[in-house]
């Protein structure tokens, strides 16, 4: 009895840890973004901008659209182009940041909910999420390859909130604007 005793506390312990594994520094972060929800902002590129032609030249709009206790939403808006959100997700190992890509009729592309989890505790106004083996397979099996060392970042900051991809040779980042919110901008592709 005593052993079952000593057992199901280790068990107890184990849950509860798991349960509570984002750290206050990561909480903070997550709660600094979820302020500005149901706000969009205005962005810039600030770094890279001559090898992203995807997005040189058109508005660039980040909408805090969805937040729980657990997941934010995040679609970041292209000119016209409304197939990506970032989903920003509490674990029991940390903060998790996937791309959630879809196409105009709703779709998923097969290049989605790509991402990574926080190996760090970060802090409450900068986290940054190293690729992960889910995502690292799929860039491989879509010829990606120069994607597989990927390190996505985000900060938000009092007046600001940036968007940052870094990897070998290269360095893309987009400013939003927190001070002066924008109209919102249209339901993403494949969101109610």
């Amino acid at each position: 009895m005593k052993g079952f005793n000593i057992l199901a506390a280790m068990v107890i312990a184990i849950s509860s840890t798991a349960a509570h594994a984002v750290t206050a520094e990561q909480n903070a972060f997550f709660d600094n973004l979820a302020a500005h929800c149901g706000q969009a902002f205005a962005g810039e590129i600030t770094a890279g901008g001559s090898a992203d032609s995807t997005f040189s030249g058109k508005r660039l709009v980040m909408h805090v659209r969805e937040c729980s206790d657990d997941v934010i939403k995040v679609p970041f808006h292209v000119g016209d182009d409304h197939s990506r959100t970032w989903v920003i997700s509490k674990t029991s190992y940390g903060l998790h940041l996937a791309h959630d890509h879809r196409h105009k009729d709703g779709s998923e592309d097969k290049i989605t909910m790509y991402g990574g989890m926080t190996a760090t505790m970060g802090s409450a106004t900068q986290q940054s999420f190293p690729v992960d083996a889910r995502s690292i397979n799929n860039f491989r099996a879509n010829d990606l390859d120069v994607s597989v060392t990927n390190v996505w970042h985000l900060y938000v900051e009092e007046n600001s909130a940036t968007y940052r991809l870094t990897r070998d040779e290269r360095d893309f980042r987009v400013d939003f604007d927190l001070t002066k919110p924008v109209a919102l901008p249209p339901v993403p592709w494949g969101h109610q």
